[in-house]
């Protein structure tokens, strides 16, 4: 194996490591809880605060 190829391997064999150790050790995803990932216009409230909102609001 050359250079090159060796350095693909490590880091696909890295990058599966870091990817299974990050799924085993997360906390399952509750859907249920997450925001929709097109909230736009859907009249749902927004979750946070936003800088240029005016006070009282």
């Amino acid at each position: 194996m050359t250079t090159q190829t060796t350095l693909r391997a490590v880091f696909w064999t890295v990058l599966v490591v870091f990817l299974a150790w990050d799924v085993h050790s997360s906390p399952a995803i509750d859907l249920r809880f997450e925001a929709p990932l097109i909230a736009a216009g859907s009249g749902q409230a927004a979750q946070g605060g936003h800088c240029s909102m005016p006070a009282g609001k």
